[in-house]
């Protein structure tokens, strides 16, 4: 069968027309941001220069494609149509199916229903990892830098020797078969896991402890919520069934916190051993305050500027991580629409027209720029501050 197929303008006319939803919400969101932009804090402030402004455009497109990925793809990431393998882009599926905007892939997928709803799994993996790895990083971080000493001995010591190893090797060792074999992932995800209920319980028990009350309901829910997250990424054990994880992507999450919480580590520590000689630390210590809550409560909130920093650049680092393990074959499962996976899939095809690794190839260029502006943009305003 003979396939028909549309002009280029009639695919760009398409690809734009798809993303609907998500120019609605960055239209809402901007127009939101642009009329409270003096009472939303650092936020507002990235509005006052392009480059701040180009990042969070950037940033939310993909978050907003991520969320509204059902809408925008046209077609199931996995679903094959077999005549459209290999198809060039605007091919039209037979008996009104739909068009391939970018054409198929050699499995004869959908290149931009992949390329969209890769989005969910980079914005899902690469955040949150990145959020535990801040948790585990500051925890420590925090006693290191605020005691010294035999215990900052020991854990810088620990930290330098994973960051000694190799990344790329680190990552293949972790989520290699006879690695995951022995169980190792969802042991040291066990003990990754455990570091936001132990942050959380301690930054409440610092700041409640006179106040019984508010201190035992914060406690509570933490532990409930923290074990409900806990038992149901941990051991797949969660009896409401909403909170569950794919072990490749548990293989990953495991890999991407322990390869980047030294990182993390360092970063907290010089932050602390600078802040801790302020006035305003001298003055807590003199009232007595606890070393746990003038780390938490003095120290912390003061070092958030370069830590959101650091965090928008490991996001985009860590999306990086993502689509070279998955170009390797590594971690996901190979019919995964993760960006990595779509490159490799789409790389020994010759094609002259928009190839099929070009669209995800893109998306990830452009996620991770639109962070590394973001960056630029954060650190500008804090410098400011």
């Amino acid at each position: 069968m003979q396939l028909e197929f549309i002009g280029a303008f009639q695919i760009v006319l398409g690809v734009i027309a798809r993303f609907w939803p998500v120019w609605l919400a960055l239209a809402i969101v901007f127009a939101a941001s642009l009329f409270y932009r003096k009472k939303l804090g650092l936020y507002g402030q990235l509005f006052d220069s392009g480059v701040g402004v180009t990042g969070v455009f950037i940033c939310l497109f993909w978050l907003f494609t991520a969320i509204s990925a059902s809408w925008v793809a046209p077609f199931d990431p996995l679903a094959q149509v077999p005549i459209m393998k290999d198809a060039l882009p605007g091919a039209v599926v037979p008996d009104g199916g739909g068009v391939y905007l970018f054409g198929g892939d050699k499995l004869a997928r959908d290149v931009f229903s992949r390329m969209v709803h890769g989005s969910q799994i980079v914005l899902i993996i690469a955040p949150a990892a990145t959020a535990f790895a801040l948790m585990v990083g500051a925890t420590l971080g925090l006693p290191a830098g605020y005691y010294g000493g035999r215990i900052d001995s020991v854990l810088s010591f620990l930290a330098n020797l994973v960051l000694a190893f190799p990344v790329i090797l680190l990552f293949y060792l972790l989520v290699t078969p006879g690695i995951v074999e022995t169980g190792l992932p969802r042991w040291m995800a066990g003990l990754f896991f455990l570091f936001p209920i132990i942050f959380f319980a301690t930054l409440f028990y610092t700041r409640f402890k006179n106040r019984p009350e508010r201190l035992y309901l914060l406690l509570g829910l933490t532990i409930l919520i923290g074990g409900w997250v806990y038992v149901g990424l941990v051991f797949d054990a969660d009896p409401l069934g909403v909170i569950s994880i794919a072990p490749n992507e548990l293989n990953i999450f495991v890999a991407v916190v322990f390869a980047s919480s030294p990182g993390v580590f360092r970063i907290v520590r010089g932050l602390v051993m600078d802040i801790k000689t302020r006035d305003y630390i001298a003055a807590a210590q003199t009232r007595g305050e606890t070393p746990w809550y003038t780390m938490l409560w003095e120290i912390l909130p003061n070092a958030r500027g370069p830590l959101i920093v650091d965090a928008c650049l490991r996001i985009g680092y860590t999306t990086i991580l993502l689509g070279t393990l998955g170009y390797f074959g590594l971690g996901l499962a190979p019919e995964s629409p993760d960006w990595g996976t779509a490159i490799k899939d789409s790389s020994r095809l010759l094609r002259s027209f928009i190839h099929p690794a070009l669209p995800p190839t893109f998306a990830l260029m452009s996620f991770v720029l639109g962070l590394n502006l973001l960056a630029d943009a954060l650190r500008e305003q804090s410098m400011k501050d």
